[in-house]
């Protein structure tokens, strides 16, 4: 009877261990659910009935019980100890370590690796004999705190290695991270709770997996990322196995074993690791989880090992950081803007602070309620960052920063532009102008139109705009076309030459694309991508003021909403009036997308491997310029996965669930480039 039983629990822990593979590190489940809790349920019942046959490497015994009062200190590996890595935030210093390393290492051609930079907490794990012994946080690089019972919590850590490679001891090195969707739900959570939000994502998986009891830990879905393997002898001296002769080598050796490892780029040179750099600055706010740059190595452990290292940093890695993205300032003042429909829009104004390569000094705080939410108070210091690495936001105050004097901010009641009353309509959260006048809303209307991602006329600011305004030069966007060198030469501050420049941007915007024109109305819920959608679908101005409300709404990713608000717009005569004065000073108004090649509306596409021909982020802005949409995960939404040169996990994904597949040249001709 036992020997049966110890028969029936080794081959459910290996079909358990198994599907844990699939689903925690290569994203490709074979079963649901609930059939993995069966299988669970019954290792479990097993072991109960045999508690002699229970063991430390069971699936089942990812989280103890055990609450510590204390997390204990560990020595790391003395050979090997936990380094930080030496850091750079612009290209000239990857130029000058490629020379130093080409100088130490004598030779010029030789091969880099470049992978993403997790952010997250570095820890190590220990195995013998394949099976997990222990694991600690890096702390000071020689000694850190011992978290093996929260590691065990994490699904993608293989608590026993069930592969053909057998190392009597070996250690692997990661990141423990929490993907950005968790994150959201922990702090969702939280909220209804009526606990402080975590700052970020970072911050709330450090502090997840140095938490006292692991079943808190196992509930933050906690995830880890693998970058490194030391192998070593019984008695912890170094090894170098003939299977990892370099860093690639050891990845994919990782890989086999059922560890989830990040993507790594391996036969560089110079030029392909700043080619990756740009590449991932692109795509980072499209991963699932933060990045906050790349690590380069010396792939060759001989290199490595000739290189040598500091007592800080290794000399044959560097690690390319992207801009902050997230920072402390105060908030000095909050006052209110009016938008082009009337809108309130509180903003913050910040002790400028530099943030993912740019200075901030405001911050919109969307409404009223938003503000009362996060208890924002002017003098208060707050985390802020920048969302998509673009749009500053307020993500927390810092409440042990508030000392009292700190001053609580209240909607006025009359527009600080006009002085008519302010009105909130029960059930919204913002708070509106009813001044059908109001300068703030013309002028705002004629900033929209002429930004950078709608008719882009440049030499035409806030300031001009204010004046021609005043002047009663502009009533609307369309009037800007009607200006003359003369009247702009009239105004402050302007010269001939530079009423020139003026009339050449406007000139220059009259021949941008449809999708411009059409994001530069201002009409409610079209941004960029609505506008890009309706120009690739109706191709003319005209046959977009023709279109109803069923055909807008059966547009992919547009809806109900949307096409009422379309179809509203172009029911105003007024607007239409406006749209006639447009086309009398020879605006475009047809679209030059949507006929190179077949129409790409609501299709959804995923890239997997390198393209020859153009970088990823190309293909996205050519997919998006047809209407189409580039994704990074493969889901049964996916229409089209582009395969490269060297396709990834996806690819095999996409086999699975029966996702058309497209080589590179019939994806070029389905964009019209062949």
């Amino acid at each position: 009877m036992a020997d049966s039983a110890r028969i029936e629990i080794e081959k459910l822990k290996s079909k358990i261990r198994y599907h844990e593979r699939l689903y925690y590190v290569e994203n490709n489940p074979e079963i649901s659910d609930a059939e993995f809790d069966q299988l669970m349920g019954c290792l479990r019942e097993l072991e109960e009935q045999n508690p002699k046959l229970k063991t430390d490497d069971s699936p089942t015994q990812r989280v103890g019980e055990t609450v510590v009062d204390d997390l204990l200190a560990v020595e790391h590996n003395p050979s090997s100890p936990m380094l930080s890595l030496s850091n750079t935030y612009n290209i000239d210093d990857l130029e000058k370590f490629d020379e130093r390393v080409k100088k130490i290492i004598g030779v010029n051609s030789f091969d880099y690796t470049a992978e993403p930079k997790i952010d997250g907490l570095g820890v190590s794990l220990v195995y013998k004999n394949n099976k997990f012994m222990s694991g600690a946080t890096r702390g000071d690089g020689k000694r850190g705190d011992n978290i093996s019972a929260n590691l065990k919590t994490i699904r993608s850590v293989p608590l026993y290695v069930d592969s053909k490679e057998q190392f009597g001891r070996f250690e692997v090195r990661g990141e423990v991270f929490m993907r950005r969707k968790t994150f959201e739900e922990v702090n969702k959570q939280r909220k209804r709770e009526g606990k402080p939000q975590f700052a970020n994502a970072r911050n709330c998986a450090a502090g997840s997996v140095r938490h006292l009891d692991p079943k808190i830990t196992h509930d933050r879905n906690l995830d880890i990322m693998i970058y490194s393997l030391i192998v070593t002898d019984k008695d912890a001296s170094l090894i170098q196995s003939q299977k990892a002769q370099s860093h690639s080598q050891a990845m994919s050796l990782l890989k086999a074993m059922g560890f989830k490892v990040p993507d790594v780029r391996a036969g560089l040179d110079l030029t392909g690791v700043l080619d990756v750099v740009k590449e991932y600055e692109s795509k980072r706010s499209d991963l699932e989880y933060e990045i906050d740059g790349l690590v380069i190595k010396v792939d060759n452990y001989n290199y490595q090992q000739k290189l040598g290292a500091t007592s800080k940093f290794p000399r044959w890695a560097i690690a390319f950081k992207y801009p902050a993205k997230q920072a402390t300032t105060m908030v000095v003042d909050i006052k209110v803007q009016v938008g082009r429909t009337g809108a309130l829009t509180p903003v913050a104004d910040l002790q400028p602070i530099l943030i993912a390569g740019s200075t901030v000094s405001r911050a919109t705080l969307h409404n009223e309620d938003e503000i009362a939410r996060k208890d924002i108070r002017i003098g208060d210091t707050v985390f802020i960052e920048k969302g998509g690495d673009v749009i500053p936001k307020i993500v927390s105050v810092i409440l042990s920063k508030r000392t009292g004097v700190e001053k609580r901010f209240r909607m006025p009641s009359h527009c600080p532009y006009c002085g008519s009353t302010v009105f909130r309509i029960k059930g919204e959260a913002v708070s509106r102008c009813c001044g059908l006048a109001c300068p703030a809303q013309i002028n705002e209307r004629v900033r929209h139109f002429v930004s950078r991602h709608a008719m882009d006329i440049e030499n035409v600011g806030p300031a001009l705009i204010d004046q021609l305004h005043g002047r009663k030069l502009i009533s609307d966007p369309a009037d800007i076309y009607h200006l003359t060198k003369e009247q702009l030469a009239d105004l402050d501050r302007m010269a001939e030459v530079s009423a020139l420049n003026v009339i050449n941007s406007i000139e220059k915007s009259k021949h941008r694309p449809l999708e411009r024109l059409v994001y530069s109305l201002g009409i409610r819920h079209i941004g960029v991508r609505g506008a890009q959608l309706l120009a690739s679908v109706f191709l003319s101005m005209d046959n977009l003021i023709n279109a109803n409300h069923k055909d807008i709404e059966n547009i992919h990713e547009l809806g109900p909403s949307t096409a009422e608000s379309v179809t509203q717009f172009f029911s105003q005569h007024d607007n239409l009036d406006m749209i006639e004065k447009l086309r009398s000073a020879k605006v475009n108004m047809f679209s030059d997308i949507g006929n190179a090649g077949v129409s790409l509306v609501g299709k959804h596409f995923v890239i997997t491997g390198t393209l020859k021909n153009m970088t990823r982020n190309n293909a996205k802005n050519r997919v998006e310029s047809q209407g189409g949409r580039v994704t990074s995960v493969v889901t049964q939404k996916t229409d089209y996965l582009v395969v490269g040169d060297n396709p990834g996990s996806k690819l095999r994904i996409a086999e699975k669930i029966g996702t058309v597949q497209l080589d590179e040249d019939t994806f070029l001709a389905m964009l019209g480039d062949v």
